[in-house]
């Protein structure tokens, strides 16, 4: 029987503790908050985006994705609905193949998950913040935190989550402990969180949503935006705001279901038929009043008092061409706080990909977030957790 210790008990480190116990080990969850998974309950504003149908390795980034192929074959979307199926989870499918509890509750997901390591044995040990693991002279590990506690196990797998969301308990412990058993940890930075722009035009748009087509250089992403007082955000903001790198506007396109052309003849019949109409009531009835406004001034059509029927042919097109490519200006991303995830992480190439076990120390091995595998917004990042810790606690367990 083996002693195994899970470091983190989130999304990956509970899938971890519960694969591992499937077989007749010893297996006991450290976890540094007062509670386990904290994290989960905030996921899906509160309703648990557990996966997504379409789950791909494309959707994911990090310095070698293809390290993911073997998870994406062994236990990935289908065996996860599966999974939660047991537990007693129903679920549901949403737009862009989002995979929810039926009952809407992300508590219901932490619940079974709490219901399954409990019934199986698992132990849960709540504020144990762990200061360090060290290799022990017989080849087994010590798992010590900053209390002087001193727990011993055959096996570690460090599942303690990234950067992303230090109010929810994540703190970048893992990457420590993997840093001194010889292990690289890749540049970090916040991903899936709201992007910084110009605050002139969006602080008077504070609190307005609009459905859009971003784009960040050669990348896209479509929903709902939402316009804040220090910039931008919505599920576009965030699948994109892990591909920022040297890029330095983002171009949105409010009208997405027409072309520039459709737009354009919109705009010119609009002009004639409203020939009367001041231009800051130009837009009433097509857009939302203060962004129509906003887009006016970014085309340059001042004064705002001025009839509709007085634009001339070229301000019509740079109006058109502010709808389907208004511009922001990049001033960086919001902080760790409001970050979902991290991008960046242990060096995914000192792993085997079939275990998530170290290639440099025997019995260590690694699962979800602490890697350097993300996800884009929809699910994704869980179902990297839940799989990879599968991996990881069936292997620790002996396969």
């Amino acid at each position: 029987m083996k002693e195994i210790a899970i470091i983190g008990g989130g999304a990956s480190g509970l899938m971890a503790a519960i694969a591992a116990k499937r077989k007749d080990n010893s297996v006991t969850v450290y976890e540094r908050g007062k509670r386990v998974g904290r994290k989960i309950l905030a996921t899906g504003n509160g309703r648990c985006n557990m996966t997504n149908i379409y789950a791909g390795i494309d959707d994911y980034h990090g310095g070698d994705t293809g390290f993911m192929s073997y998870a994406a074959e062994h236990f990935w979307v289908g065996e996860t609905i599966e999974f939660f199926s047991r537990l007693g989870v129903l679920t549901k499918v949403e737009d862009g193949g989002k995979v929810y509890p039926y009952s809407d509750s992300a508590s219901a997901v932490l619940d079974v998950l709490r219901r399954a390591a409990d019934g199986s044995g698992v132990e849960t040990v709540c504020g144990f913040d762990v200061k360090t693991v060290e290799r022990t002279k017989n080849g087994s590990f010590a798992v010590i935190g900053y209390s002087g506690q001193r727990k011993s196990a055959d096996c570690v797998v460090v599942a303690c989550g990234g950067k992303a969301a230090p109010d929810l308990g994540s703190c970048g412990a893992g990457y420590a402990i993997l840093k001194q058993f010889g292990h690289t940890i890749t540049e970090l930075s916040p991903s899936l969180v709201q992007i910084k722009t110009d605050t002139e035009i969006v602080r008077k748009l504070k609190g307005i949503k609009i459905a859009s087509s971003v784009r960040l250089g050669s990348f896209m992403a479509d929903g709902e935006l939402l316009f804040t007082d220090y910039g931008l955000s919505g599920p576009p903001i965030f699948s994109l705001s892990s591909r920022l790198g040297s890029e330095k506007y983002l171009l949105i396109d409010i009208m997405p279901e027409y072309s520039f052309s459709d737009v354009s003849d919109m705009l010119g019949a609009r002009a004639k038929m409203l020939c009367d109409v001041p231009l800051e009531d130009f837009f009433t009835g097509m857009l939302n009043k203060r962004v129509g406004q906003a887009i006016l001034k970014t085309a340059g059509a001042a004064p705002l008092s001025r009839p509709s029927g007085s634009l001339a042919p070229q301000e019509l097109k740079k109006i058109a061409s502010a709808i389907k490519g208004w511009r922001f200006e990049i001033k960086g991303t919001m902080s760790w706080n409001n970050a979902q995830v991290t991008k960046g992480g242990a060096d995914t190439s000192r792993f085997d990909p079939r275990t998530m076990e170290s290639l440099l120390v025997r019995g260590l091995y690694a699962c979800g977030e602490v890697l350097d595998i993300d996800g884009d917004c929809g699910g994704f990042n869980l179902q990297w957790a839940w799989s990879s810790g599968y991996i990881a606690g069936t292997s620790a367990a002996g396969g």
